[in-house]
């Protein structure tokens, strides 16, 4: 699904939108998006649709006012995604989240000497004499 100017409006609710300031907005969410991840997962568009709304309805970057004496703060104007959409997208495309890695090498089995693990000292040094004592020289 693409996003449109019709489905911003119905989004924030308005029967009166710019369509040509909604495409824009539209356009450089799905670029900002885009940056993020690519190809953009289908349901991105939840993601591009949010970040079009918040810059069509403050285009200014207003995150806080106050009435008397006037007092207000913008500190990013335009459009942006936040540190919850980036995360989403790429939840969405199948990566950023967490995973494992297993250290241990493909040929360890029962019959490799790396996968015998010594049970006493004295295993430690006849099998392996370079754990021995650190004063003294390996011959």
């Amino acid at each position: 699904m693409t996003v449109t100017a019709s489905d911003l409006e119905l989004y924030m609710g308005s029967d009166t939108i710019n369509s040509s300031r909604a495409d824009l907005l539209i356009a450089q969410a799905t670029l900002l998006c885009e940056s993020v991840v690519t190809p953009l997962p289908a349901a991105a568009d939840v993601v591009i649709i949010s970040a079009a709304a918040r810059a069509y309805s403050n285009p200014q970057g207003v995150t806080a006012e106050s009435v008397g004496p006037y007092n207000v703060q913008r500190p990013w104007a335009g459009i942006y995604l936040t540190k919850a959409e980036r995360a989403a997208l790429r939840r969405m495309a199948g990566s950023g989240g967490a995973f494992s890695v297993d250290p241990t090498p493909a040929k360890a089995g029962p019959g490799n000497a790396w996968a015998q693990v010594p049970l006493s000292p004295l295993d430690i040094e006849t099998q392996y004499p370079f754990f021995g004592d650190w004063d003294q020289p390996t011959p």
